[in-house]
């Protein structure tokens, strides 16, 4: 039973239940979106569609009633519910303002190339673009590692590079003072599984691993662009000491049987928002794999981590929290979101990292390097650690979400420009059918 209720929880989070016969066709609404005590701009709305369907050779519009201008749309058929339509709303939206759109179905227009889309390297690597500039990397081929490194730090399943609006790369791997580092990733340290201990982020250690196990649904369009991925949480566990007689002397050896423990479904999201800079969003759904539960132990680093680029050290990085800690104050305490800049070779950029209030243990207690890291350097590195000071466990037949957002820009970002992007992620929009 056990074994069924997760295969559904997989089906689910994958979208492979999109049942139609139900569904009639979408005609002409009027919708209400209120700002909901958040001032915006350029904000995203979506409404759900269950129930509905596109006729053929027809196409869903959204516009704007006040001044019949047309909205940048974008359909997402994907989960049971059926169908999500997601649009911009362009402009200033006041914290008390509401606004009234009109959803129809038009005749569909000639394909063209979509504003966010996705190309592949010659490794078959997924690259998320906006506007032909590359946003993100994700790596499904096995990581080529410097000469002379041992092959258990190998591994695939992370984001590396990912871009500045200017081309700066943002994020490192390999560094020789952290071989297991992966530019974006999000592994876990002390994992308990059937009364033993393993530990996923340190790979040199040989006890377990994360890798990419299956890509399932890649979206472009106007609006956005993302890919869905599957990852197998992977643990080596010992097995029965064998004796090996040779010629010269008897080995003693011990095997590890991989077991996949935990399954990870991940959706990498790029947004248009019409401003400059770069929006995406990094949702993770964790579904234990057998019938027994997972059990992250409180570790001072875990999960979500990003490793900057080498360009960044103490002579020229920045820190910031939402509760106003730089970077000396900043390792232990909690915070909804957390910025970083550098000088890279194109100039400043950074990287704001958004909390969802849903997650597990919000606000999130953090791990960072401070200035003094890496032996004086100051490389920074950032953790959303979620168990840095208390156990979570997934039980069997069950599924646990993690969701962030993350802001890349150029230049400089305030504190209030920052709390003003994690208000709108963290409180989005209400829209109602009238």
């Amino acid at each position: 039973m056990k074994y069924i209720t997760r295969v559904l929880l997989i089906a689910l989070s994958l979208g492979l239940f999109m049942p139609s016969s139900w569904a009639k066709p979408l005609k002409r609404m009027r919708v209400t979106v209120d700002a909901a005590g958040v001032e915006r701009n350029n904000t995203i709305a979506s409404l759900d569609l269950s129930g509905y369907e596109v006729p053929e050779g027809k196409e869903i519009v959204v516009i704007n009633a006040a001044d019949k201008s047309v909205c940048l749309s974008q359909l997402e058929q994907c989960d049971i519910d059926g169908t999500t339509l997601y649009w911009r709303i362009d402009g200033a939206l006041a914290a008390n303002d509401t606004r009234e759109y009109i959803i129809e179905t038009q005749n569909a227009q000639a394909e063209k190339d979509p504003v966010m889309n996705i190309t592949r390297d010659r490794m078959r690597n997924l690259i998320l673009t906006q506007n032909g500039q590359k946003v993100l990397q994700y790596n499904v081929a096995m990581a080529r590692l410097p000469h002379g490194a041992d092959p258990v730090f190998s591994r695939n399943g992370y984001i590396h590079p990912a871009w500045s609006p200017a081309g700066n790369v943002l994020t490192n791997i390999n560094a020789a003072d952290h071989m297991h580092h992966y530019g974006i990733w999000n592994p876990w340290t002390m994992v308990e599984y059937d009364g033993a201990i393993y530990d996923l982020w340190n790979i040199g250690d040989k006890k377990g691993t994360v890798l990419f196990d299956s890509l399932y649904t890649t979206r472009t369009g106007d609006l956005f662009a993302d890919i869905v991925v599957g990852h197998q949480h992977l643990i080596f566990q010992p097995q029965k000491e064998q004796v090996i007689n040779t010629i010269e002397s008897i080995v003693k050896i011990t095997p590890k049987k991989r077991i996949n423990i935990m399954d990870e479904f991940i959706d990498m999201r790029v947004w248009n928002t019409g401003q400059p800079g770069y929006l995406w969003d990094f949702v993770s759904d964790l579904i234990p794999a057998t019938e027994l539960p997972v059990l992250l132990k409180a570790y001072r680093y875990a999960g979500f981590g990003w490793r900057a680029t080498a360009d960044w050290t103490n002579e020229n990085v920045v820190m910031m929290t939402s509760e106003g800690k730089s970077r000396p104050e900043i390792d232990g305490t909690n915070a909804r979101w957390i910025y970083v800049t550098g000088m890279s070779p194109k100039g400043p950029s950074g990287i704001l990292f958004m909390g969802y209030p849903e997650n597990q243990n919000f606000p999130e207690p953090l791990r960072i390097w401070d200035q003094n890291a890496n032996g004086g350097r100051g490389d920074a590195f950032i953790n959303f650690a979620p168990t840095k000071n208390v156990d979570w466990e997934l039980k069997a037949g069950e599924s646990y979400r993690l969701r962030y957002r993350m802001f890349m820009f150029d230049g400089s970002i305030t504190p209030e420009k920052a709390e003003a992007i994690w208000q709108d992620f963290a409180k989005p929009v209400k829209v109602t059918i009238k």
